[in-house]
């Protein structure tokens, strides 16, 4: 397996793979279910992050499970989506954003692999936290679905689950946030720590508190999930039967410790050397 779907809010649905079983795999952190399948003849992930029925609330969704789940399983490239409110009035309900940079407005969760112990201190380099082949495949297959689309924004993430105020909006906007969610952080910064690559669809479903003409309601944002849901699926097969094949020598070993290797760079360009695996 070596990509995998991580489904955000109202985005349940690996029907669209063939093949399927459901596999519960034991991590450190915790077993995680994930359902494999297979799509254009590859073996393909689906991961729900708020669990069966939308039961895990953000700031609880075991996120160090779900990657290192993923990881144990050969994953090299994640494709993940989530449902955002928009600071940005160019971006707006029923968009698509292909998101670029992250702002981390997190508090409680944890958030790293590198707890120090034998190994040191390890520092990640984030100068790219989204891996630009898998934006541009996705780029790619929006246009071609005629779907709307932006190429790169700016994914400000909350502890949640409340909704955010009105001044905090402000605030975000002027920090340059064009997008404001509760799941992204730590999802990609677990990932780009193991060496996965990965990448964010986020589905706009409102505009954010004091730019919206009224009071948000997480029925809400199913609604428009609900609406667009048909447009997520149909760009996620686009994306996967577009996305090349990983270079040739990436060797994946699953991990047996946390924390006990420094993290390998993003490994989706062509020629680049094999990654040390995660250890």
């Amino acid at each position: 397996m070596d990509i995998a779907i991580i489904g955000g809010s109202g985005v349940y649905d690996p029907k669209m793979l063939d093949d399927l079983r459901t596999e519960v795999v034991g991590t450190p952190y915790g077993d995680v279910e994930l359902v494999a399948g297979r799509f254009g003849g590859r073996e393909v992930g689906f991961l729900a992050r708020h669990g069966v029925g939308h039961a895990v609330p953000p700031h609880r969704v075991n996120y160090r499970a779900n990657i290192w789940a993923l990881k144990s399983r050969g994953v090299r490239r994640i494709i993940a989506t989530a449902a955002v409110g928009s600071c940005n009035p160019k971006m707006v309900p029923g968009d698509f954003v292909l998101v670029s940079d992250f702002i981390d407005f997190t508090r409680q969760r944890p958030c790293t692999f590198f707890e120090g112990g034998p190994q040191g201190v390890v520092h990640t380099d984030f100068t790219e936290p989204y891996c630009p082949v898998i934006r541009r495949v996705l780029v790619q297959a929006a246009g071609e679905l005629g779907i709307p689309r932006h190429d790169g924004g700016v994914y400000v993430c909350t502890e949640g689950p409340r909704f955010e105020t009105p001044a905090e909006i402000r605030m975000f906007a002027r920090l340059g946030g064009d997008l404001v969610g509760m799941t992204n952080v730590p999802e990609v910064v677990l990932a780009h720590e193991v060496g996965i690559c990965y990448g964010l669809v986020a589905m706009v479903t409102n505009a954010a508190a004091g730019i919206a003409a009224s009071h948000l309601s997480h029925a809400e944002v199913l609604e428009i999930m609900a609406q667009n849901g048909e447009n997520l699926r149909r760009l996620a097969m686009r994306a996967l039967e577009l996305m090349p094949a990983p270079p040739a020598g990436l060797a994946v070993e699953p991990p047996a410790e946390p924390a006990a290797a420094a993290p390998p760079a993003c490994r989706c360009g062509p020629g680049t050397p094999p990654p040390k695996h995660f250890a």
